[in-house]
């Protein structure tokens, strides 16, 4: 058995920033995560297929660039939207779809790597899935068990409840609020299109584009910093399947002109079927209740005051 101060269960963004902040108070820390990799919902491939942008408000996120040296663009948001409905795809003058905001220059990763590089070697352990938390604080994953005198949850508090095996002597109320908690863009479709240019900007549109027939429900721009790589992105509508390249193709013709659908690499992350986002698969689980992102049972600790959530 391994002993630390502390244990965080996931290496997303929230798992990482605590590990940081735990190690640069001068605590050891073990960060656990089932994925292969860090970054959770912060998923780079060139481009971001997970989180992508961050506002004005968000002084944490600012505050974690600047520490951190994280480079940074404003989001791409001139020229006119596009209104698609069934009586086809209408230009709409200017752009009330976006709203002024920031991307990352290496991507949103580049967040989770930066704050990974802070820790000591041998901290991350990936490939770790935990299967049982004690109400000793004893965590245990497929391969080792550890020890903490505090232990972090930093996964969806679904996901922790379907995935482990928490102390029995946790409030069933907390139990239930975390079962019923939604994953937040758990049950996203994100469709990024690569293309040699931005041509639509050329056409003095800015990427962005509502839909009311699918199967991309909202489209953006999501070029690089100087439109290098050029792409556009967009949210499908959730259903019993994720949509086929051919409907997006056709979509995006209809919308962006004949260019649109001839992509050189187009990409499709369905978060709903991620095994480590959403365990229950992310379909048919009805109107998920987002008043219970914040509830109060998640600002307390447990276990006398030894287990968190993050």
């Amino acid at each position: 058995m391994r002993h630390v101060d502390v244990v965080v269960i996931g290496a997303g963004i929230g798992g990482l920033a605590v590990a940081e902040a735990v190690h640069r108070n001068g605590s050891t820390v073990a960060v656990l995560e089932a994925r292969s990799r860090i970054g959770g919902r912060l998923l780079t491939q060139g481009l971001d297929l997970g989180a992508s942008w961050f506002w004005d408000g968000e002084r944490r996120v600012r505050a974690l660039t600047d520490r951190l040296g994280i480079e940074t663009f404003s989001q791409h948001i001139d020229g006119d939207a596009m209104i698609d409905d069934p009586a086809g795809a209408q230009r709409y003058p200017g752009n009330p779809i976006d709203a002024p905001a920031y991307r990352f220059v290496h991507g949103a990763a580049s967040l989770t790597d930066a704050l990974a590089r802070e820790l000591p070697e041998g901290v991350l352990m990936l490939d770790h899935p935990v299967v049982d938390i004690s109400e000793s604080l004893v965590v245990t994953t497929e391969k080792e068990t550890w020890q903490g005198n505090h232990v972090v949850i930093a996964v969806p508090p679904v996901l922790a409840v379907e995935k482990m095996q928490l102390p029995q002597n946790l409030p069933s109320h907390l139990i239930d609020v975390a079962r019923d908690t939604p994953v937040w863009m758990g049950e996203t479709v994100k469709v990024v299109a690569m293309y040699s240019e931005p041509f639509w900007r050329d056409s003095g549109l800015a990427g962005a584009a509502i839909s009311r027939v699918g199967p991309l429900h909202e489209i953006h721009d999501l070029s690089g910093p100087g439109a290098s790589p050029a792409a556009l992105f967009g949210f499908a509508r959730t259903g019993s399947v994720a949509p086929n390249e051919f409907e997006i193709r056709n979509q995006l013709a209809r919308i962006f002109g004949e260019r649109a659908a001839s992509p050189h690499e187009l990409l499709i992350k369905d978060w709903g079927s991620d095994e480590w986002t959403n365990p229950h698969g992310g379909r048919g689980l009805g109107s998920p209740n987002y008043g219970l992102f914040g509830h109060e049972v998640y600002q307390h600790s447990y276990l006398d005051g030894r287990l968190h959530w993050c």
